[in-house]
């Protein structure tokens, strides 16, 4: 019986589960067991411990073992045998083994455990559905004694018994989508019926050809923005296409650049054989020559030797298990047909030589193309939409810290202006307002729960818009008076459109709690009205009393603790960044990125250096005495931990200093379900010069944007060449866009002024 899957929005996927088990029997649906087994690395971790050996001895074995690929291990039997594909990758663990006898001891006692099962749990998506009671077919367990059902046999039993397996999946990106139509509609008015749309929309593949895809569904990771700007898709076909040529299997065949080439005229396209080049045109034609889909296979099995789609089907699964003897089987009935069809013994093996490597890697259209429609989905929300669907793409990785800071660096790249979050006008998720504002959302903020936000939005819907901060915690309720959350929403900056300073806020909030917290206790037991109590006299509510007619201070914290105590709050820096303004100076001597570095553009064990600042620092000491340091290093759109190990700790130590900008040189380790950068060097570039160069920007309108005035602005720009990044600040009618100028910088002197204002007039430098 095949198995059957579905997505849906993870929020509702409880719905779901509850919605089959009323409607077919809560004694006809089970959830499916699974069987954690011991794997490699945990086994020689338990060896370790239970041979008496100390923790490290465990730990520096399995950090010598080849990184997992595609989350699936080396076994312990790969290490020392040759005929493993990956025992050439195992030389640092095999040298342990064959020289320290504790650690051949330890890996030999690990092999006796490897694989043995550890525990019972859950599957994360399966669901097992019978038309008979369940336990009549399969013993069962409840694993909390909460009533939830559990099958006791993994899923291929439950299989082979013909019980029905449905894989009911919480997918994010329908979560993303569901909140940005609902912004859309709220912002905009329009009522998107995302199955009507055209599949033609101009914008959207305009965004694919250039890659601006991070967000995008299928379509986030690097290496696949460069291949859609390689192959500029221009309909639907490329997006089904893409996905399911991005994999392994054709990948490692070179079918993804050749699909490119072949797609823009660039590679000639050659058919499997001269005699099958018309039969085959109707199959192969729109994958320009070239098999990407399963039903291809089964079709040219159809066409060429007059299969039936279920022998054809046969055909294909014999052909993915790669085994010999069932492929010379195979061959025999294939020849056959396509002999009683008039093709030659030289066509037919050119055909079979051709599908049998491709039917393994082959991917399933109807699932290729139905994950291209969220694919195209997605990506006419960014480009119709852009900031109600960065909104909800930024509420959807609100707890992921490294995942938030490339979007929100995607955001500052789209023109879009992320603001602080503010009591005000946030919601408990971001949300968008206009076309190129996001508001942070309150629920983000750390220490602040759904509670708290829901009074806080409940309070100005019934009372209004709170005018200041004394006027705030006289309107909101007594939940959400509370000194940590509210210090917490200072430091994000809650306040700020109210005109008070962070620094003054935090040095009277807690005397003000106390006081409107005692004021509301007795409103609450019924002693007097609070409005009227904290009111002027005659009780008209004119300003607040009892503590919170305060005059606040207008000094500000400088700039960096103001950004680290933001930054603390929300996991991000939000409302400006250390490192605007020197992202010259870090492109200019890291050689990558740090989002690069959780790709797979870089592979384990590579020498990188990065730029960013010193985000985090703790200093340890190993068991020997010897200092050693872990520095959070980080850039504008992601962060790593780096790894000062003794040796290049003595040289570094003093220069380690958090919200510090500095360069690290290292080695990549990615063994880990996290990568590391474990440090060779470090440097303290001098940014005085940096510094003091702010941006210069100018301001244009986009109605006096013509090319004779593009050309000689940039003249201008060329003639007073310096190390002055440059902006562009395009003033629309509704919008507002910057550009950076990464091909113009300059010396900002009264020269260069001079020439721009005479260009662009007086107001050109305003901002």
């Amino acid at each position: 019986m095949p198995d059957v899957d579905i997505d849906f929005d993870e929020r509702r996927r409880g719905e779901v589960i509850r919605y089959v088990t009323e409607k077919y029997g809560a004694d006809k649906v089970a959830q499916i067991g699974t069987y954690g087994t011991i794997k490699a690395k945990n086994a020689i971790k338990d060896s370790a411990r239970v041979l008496g050996y100390p923790y490290a001895m465990g730990d520096r074995i399995t950090k010598a073992m080849p990184a997992d690929v595609l989350g699936k291990g080396i076994p312990l039997s790969g290490i020392t045998d040759e005929k493993h594909p990956r025992y050439s990758e195992a030389g640092e663990v095999r040298g342990m083994y064959e020289n320290e006898p504790d650690v051949k001891k330890v890996i030999d006692t690990a092999r006796g455990i490897e694989g043995l099962v550890r525990q019972m749990g859950v599957h994360a998506a399966g669901v097992i559905m019978s038309s008979e009671t369940v336990t009549d077919h399969v013993p069962v367990f409840s694993p909390k004694n909460d009533g939830q059902v559990v099958t006791q046999w993994d899923y291929p039993t439950c299989e082979s018994l013909g019980l029905l397996k449905m894989d009911f999946l919480g997918l994010r990106n329908l979560t993303i989508m569901d909140d940005a139509v609902k912004m859309v509609r709220a912002n905009k008015g329009v009522d998107l019926k995302m199955l009507d749309l055209s599949l033609d929309d101009p914008k959207t593949f305009e965004l694919l050809c250039r890659g601006d895809t991070l967000g995008v569904f299928q379509f986030d990771g690097g290496p696949m923005r460069s291949l859609l700007r390689m192959m500029k898709p221009d309909h639907f076909e490329d997006i089904s296409a893409v996905s399911a040529l991005y994999r392994p299997g054709p990948m490692g065949m070179n079918s993804h650049i050749n699909y490119a080439l072949r797609k823009n005229g660039q590679q000639e396209i050659t058919p499997i054989h001269p005699e099958l080049e018309e039969p085959l045109k109707e199959v192969l034609g729109i994958t320009y020559g070239l098999i990407v889909y399963q039903e291809q296979v089964q079709k040219a099995a159809q066409v060429l030797a007059g299969y039936s789609l279920g022998q054809a089907d046969l055909l294909r699964r014999a052909m993915g298990k790669k085994k010999q003897e069932v492929l010379d089987k195979e061959f025999v009935p294939f020849q056959k047909g396509c002999r009683e069809r008039g093709y030659s013994d030289e066509a037919i093996q050119a055909v079979w030589d051709v599908l049998v490597p491709f039917a393994g890697y082959a991917f399933n259209k109807a699932h290729s193309s139905a994950y291209g429609l969220v694919t195209y989905w997605t990506a006419y929300l960014k480009a119709n939409y852009p900031a109600e669907y960065m909104a909800a793409l930024l509420t959807s990785v609100r707890d992921d810290k490294d995942k938030s800071a490339v979007y929100l660096n995607e955001c500052r790249r789209m023109g879009i202006k992320v603001l602080t979050p503010n009591v005000n006008e946030s919601e408990a998720n971001f949300t968008a307002q206009g076309d190129d504002v996001i508001l942070f959302g309150l629920t983000a903020v750390r220490n602040v729960g759904q509670n708290v936000v829901e009074a806080i939005i409940r309070g100005r819907k019934s009372k209004g818009k709170y005018s200041s901060f004394p006027d705030y915690l006289d309107k909101v309720e007594a939940v959400v008076c509370n000194k940590r959350t509210t210090e917490s929403l200072i430091k994000a900056g809650a306040f700020d459109e109210m005109g008070h300073t962070r620094k003054g806020l935090t040095a009277h909030y807690e005397t003000m709690i106390d006081n409107v917290v005692a004021v509301k206790r007795k409103e609450a037991e019924g002693q007097f009205d609070l409005f009227g109590g904290m009111g002027g006299e005659g009780g008209d509510g004119e300003a607040p009393g009892f503590g919170l007619d305060i005059e606040f201070s207008d000094i500000e914290w400088d700039k960096a603790y103001l950004l680290a105590q933001e930054r603390e709050m929300l996991g991000l820096y939000v409302s400006d960044h250390p490192l605007f303004g020197i992202e010259h100076v870090l492109n200019d001597k890291a050689d990558a990125a740090i989002s690069q570095l959780t790709g797979g553009e870089h592979a384990d064990g590579a020498i990188v250096t990065i730029g960013g600042i010193i985000s985090g620092l703790q200093r340890k000491m190993t068991k020997q005495g010897n200092a050693w340091a872990i520095a959070t290093v980080e850039d504008l759109a992601g962060s790593i931990e780096c790894m000062f190990f003794p040796a290049t700790y003595q040289l570094v130590s003093t220069q380690l200093v958090e919200d510090v900008v500095v360069f690290v040189k290292g080695r990549l380790d990615k063994r880990e379900d996290i990568p590391r950068l474990v440090a060779m060097e470090m440097m303290v570039p001098d940014l005085s010069e940096a510094g003091a160069n702010a941006p210069v920007t100018i301001t244009i309108p986009t109605v006096k944007v013509t090319p004779p005035l593009v050309e000689k602005l940039g003249e201008v720009l060329t003639h007073h060449r310096g190390s002055t990044e440059v902006r562009i600040k395009l003033q629309g009618a509704r919008k507002t866009t910057v550009l950076r100028l990464d091909k113009h910088r300059v010396t900002p002197d009264p020269a260069l002024f001079g020439d721009l204002k005479v260009l662009l007039g007086a107001s050109c430098l305003a901002g």
